[in-house]
């Protein structure tokens, strides 16, 4: 299949794909107890596979391979793309398809001397595990709260700090601070089965998606291992898994006494009452849980959240899971989050800006980059720094940034300099100006300026509550089918 061809049919595969999960959701919004019993035909289609290529062969992870040595380029040249989606519907289809142990690869958790499991599938069951993604999403997205954040479409970490925000502004005071240990590898298989077969009846999917579950680890030393329990942390149905069995945690605050199910008059009867009302806000296996109420409300409702994620395999960490007073501050995906007093006023604020462990992080990262072989060229260095601090910047500027921007400036020029300082050891600062800033104090080389984190404007990032929009268009039934 040559290129332009493969580009049609794509463009075609993603309206198919698109109008079926339209429907998918719908059906499973206009009927919150249908079980869906004919998947495994989309599953396979041809049309959910070759997006679900797309999805894999556009993937960061693309150039990794899994246990059988070949990637998505490998792919490409070799079998073909056409082909490898034909074989691999043919076996989907002759009920011959296996899941491949998963390679295990070690890396380090940032900020920390510890180390998490990364599970790289093979290439064939990435694509299964995208195009059983593709089917499965829209249909739990019509269960899933709004209170949950990570690995959702449409959704993103600033969303979760916006509603933490919003409600430490009005009485939310206390912070359960919750952390779930090895989430990934610690999901029980049975009882994450049995939400799934709350809503999937077609035992064939449901036989691909535990085979998933079950299909083992190749460790980094070549021992084989099984799998009793867990999603592998890398494949691409994991994060719609964990979602599916961490709903258990978002259904039973909304559902408690002074939940965000309860009405307005009843977080007012219970605030009269002095009673606490709570606010969940989760992103993937890190979660806040906001208390109006005294410090043994908060305790009490974590020994609560322990009680109920037991029954998924899942257990509090003990070392990150605390109860934090909002006056005292605490870090959440990255940022602070704490009230204080505004300078030059008696008035108190709920303010968000970057943690020190952030900050902390990205300047290792400077000091890493900083650190290359002098050889080098400027220009090649800066090429390596500047997609550093620009994401850096993109994901803090929404909060009160400024000075943390400006430091981290000041920071990066000194390690520039002092790169340059070793590269020219007997070159004086004149000359390392004209040469390197033409005539200014800023670096550059050629065309390639360095990213100036100072001149990133902050702005607030708005809170949506529930108005954040469905990928899919929204509608009855009729009206998708239509």
């Amino acid at each position: 299949m040559n290129t332009d061809a493969l580009e049609f049919a794509l463009l075609k595969a993603e309206r198919r794909v698109l109008e079926m999960q339209t429907k998918l959701h719908c059906w499973a919004t206009d009927d919150r107890g249908r079980r869906f019993d004919d998947l495994f035909n989309l599953v396979a289609d041809p049309a959910f596979l070759l997006v679900a290529w797309d999805r894999v062969r556009g993937n960061r992870g693309a150039r990794s391979a899994g246990v059988d040595g070949q990637t998505a380029r490998s792919v490409e040249e070799g079998q073909g793309v056409g082909s490898f989606l034909d074989e691999l519907r043919s076996d989907m289809k002759g009920h011959v398809f296996r899941p491949l142990p998963v390679r295990e690869r070690m890396i380090p958790k940032p900020g920390t001397v510890k180390r998490r499991r990364l599970g790289i599938p093979t290439v064939r069951d990435r694509v299964v595990q995208a195009s059983l993604k593709l089917v499965l999403e829209p249909i739990f997205e019509a269960d899933f709260l709004p209170c949950s954040y990570g690995f959702r479409p449409k959704r993103r970490a600033h969303d979760a700090l916006a509603e933490a925000h919003h409600f430490a502004k009005n009485s939310y005071e206390w912070m359960v601070e919750g952390d779930i240990e090895a989430c990934f590898d610690s999901i029980d298989h049975a009882a994450l089965m049995g939400r799934v077969r709350q809503r999937v009846g077609d035992r064939r999917v449901l036989d691909l998606v535990k085979a998933f579950l079950k299909a083992g680890i190749l460790t980094e030393g070549g021992l084989s291992r099984e799998t009793g329990s867990g999603t592998p942390q890398g494949g691409i149905l994991s994060p719609l898994l964990s979602n599916i069995a961490l709903s258990v945690l978002d259904e039973f605050i909304a559902a408690g006494p002074g939940g965000p199910q309860s009405t307005q008059a009843e977080r007012a009867r219970h605030r009269r009452q002095k009673l606490p009302n709570y606010r969940l806000f989760r992103y993937a296996d890190d979660f806040l849980i906001a208390v109006t109420g005294t410090r043994d409300d908060a305790e009490k409702m974590r020994a609560e959240v322990a009680v109920v994620l037991a029954p998924m395999g899942l257990r509090l960490s003990v070392e990150k899971t605390a109860i934090t007073h909002i006056d005292e501050g605490l870090d959440f995906l990255g940022w602070r989050l704490q009230r204080h007093r505004k300078r030059g006023t008696q008035k108190h604020y709920v303010y968000l800006y970057p943690s020190k462990k952030a900050l902390q992080a990205v300047k290792e990262k400077v000091k890493t980059l900083c650190r290359q072989d002098t050889n080098l060229p400027l220009a090649v260095v800066l090429h390596q720094l500047n997609p550093v601090l620009r994401g850096w910047t993109a994901y803090f500027r929404h909060g009160v940034s400024s000075a943390t921007f400006q430091y981290l400036s000041a920071f990066t020029w000194r390690q520039v300099f002092g790169w340059l300082r070793r590269k020219h050891r007997r070159t004086n600062w004149k000359t390392l100006r004209r040469r390197y800033c033409v005539g200014r104090w800023w670096p550059a080389d050629g065309e390639v300026v360095l990213f100036r984190c100072a001149k990133v404007r902050t702005n607030r990032y708005l809170y949506c509550g529930t108005k954040i929009p469905s990928p899919w268009p929204s509608g009855t039934t009729s009206e998708a089918v239509a």
